[in-house]
C-alpha cells in the first residue's frame, strides 16, 4: 500500500491535471462560439455555390465540352486525398476518426488496384496516416501557431490541388473533415470535390422558369469551378475549426469529471490509511503501557 506522502503527492498531482483541464475546458468553451459562428456562416455560401453549379452544370449541351473539373478526365486510377485534421490533440476521437475513415477509403483503393496520394493539412493526421501509408504522402499542409484560419489559407492548397489536377497528377480528388453538429457530435465527412459533385436532393427549383446566360455555362464554370474547390475547402476548414474546440471541450469536460472522482477515491484512500495507521500507534502505545 501507497505511503500517506505518496498519496498526499498524488492527490496533488491529480488537482494540478484537473485545474489543467479545467483551463483547458473554458479556454474551448470560448473559442467554440466564434468557430461555431464561422462554419455556419460559410455553409449558406457554400451550398448556394453547389447550386448554381448544379443549375449551370445542367444547362450544357455538350459534355465533351464541359470543364475537366466539372465531368472529369474519363479515368478514375489516380486519386488524391486531402485530410483535413487539427494541428494539436487533447481533442478525444477528433482526429482519429477523421484519419480512420480517410485510411478505411485509402486501403479500399488499393484493394481495388488503384493509386493514391494523400496530401495532409493539419499535423495530427499526418502523424496518424504516416505509420500506414508514409509512400502515399505528400509534404504536410501546416499551420500551427496561426490564429484563425480564412479564405487565404484555402486557396493556398486549393492552387495546389489544381496545378496537380492541371498536371495530370490524378483523377478524383475526395476531401475528408468533420461536419460539426453540437458539442458532443461531430460527423466525419469525405466529400468528393474534383471532379465536382452535387446532391441531387439540393437541385434548385426553378419554379417552371429558365435561365439564359451570358456568356456560355461553359466559360462561367471555367471561372466558378476553381473557385469552388477552394470554397470547399474552406467550408471543411471550418467546419473542423467548430468540431476541434467542440471535441476539446466535451474531452477536458470528461477528464475534469474524471480527476475529480479519483480525487475523491485517493481522498477516501488516504483517510482509511491515516486512520489505520493511527489506531494502529495507539494500541501499540495502549500494549506498551500495559506492559508496564
Amino acid at each position: 500500500m501507497a505511503s500517506l506522502k505518496e498519496l498526499r503527492n498524488r492527490i496533488s498531482s491529480v488537482q494540478a491535471t484537473q485545474k489543467i483541464t479545467r483551463a483547458m475546458q473554458m479556454v474551448a468553451a470560448s473559442k467554440l462560439r466564434r468557430a461555431q459562428e464561422a462554419a455556419e456562416a460559410a455553409r449558406p455560401y457554400a451550398e448556394r455555390m453547389e447550386t448554381v453549379l448544379s443549375n449551370l452544370a445542367a444547362g450544357i449541351m455538350d459534355p465533351a465540352g464541359a470543364p475537366p473539373l466539372l465531368v472529369g478526365t474519363g479515368a478514375e486510377q489516380n486519386h488524391l486525398l486531402i485530410v483535413a485534421t487539427a494541428e494539436r490533440g487533447l481533442c478525444g476521437g477528433f482526429n482519429s476518426s477523421i484519419a480512420r475513415l480517410a485510411r478505411n477509403h485509402a486501403l479500399e483503393l488499393r484493394k481495388q488496384g488503384k493509386s493514391f496520394r494523400i496530401l495532409c493539412v493539419g499535423r495530427k493526421g499526418h502523424e496518424v496516416l504516416k505509420r500506414s501509408f508514409g509512400e502515399e504522402l505528400m509534404p504536410m499542409v501546416s499551420y500551427q501557431g496561426m490564429k484563425s484560419i480564412g479564405f487565404a489559407q484555402a486557396k493556398e492548397v486549393s492552387e495546389q490541388v489544381l496545378q496537380d489536377f492541371e498536371a495530370g497528377g490524378f483523377d478524383i480528388c475526395t476531401l475528408f473533415y468533420s461536419k460539426f453538429q453540437s458539442i458532443i457530435v461531430q460527423t466525419p465527412t469525405a466529400q468528393q470535390i474534383i471532379p465536382a459533385q452535387f446532391d441531387s436532393v439540393s437541385a434548385p427549383d426553378l419554379g417552371g422558369a429558365c435561365y439564359d446566360y451570358e456568356p456560355e455555362e461553359e466559360e462561367i464554370l471555367d471561372t466558378l469551378l476553381p473557385g469552388n474547390v477552394a470554397i470547399q475547402i474552406l467550408k471543411a476548414l471550418l467546419e473542423n475549426a467548430a468540431s476541434e474546440q467542440g471535441a476539446r471541450m466535451s474531452s477536458m469536460d470528461n477528464a475534469t469529471r474524471n480527476a475529480g472522482e479519483m480525487i475523491d477515491s485517493l481522498k477516501i484512500t488516504y483517510n482509511r490509511s491515516r486512520q489505520a495507521q493511527i489506531t494502529k500507534e495507539l494500541i501499540e502505545i495502549i500494549s506498551g503501557a500495559e506492559a508496564l
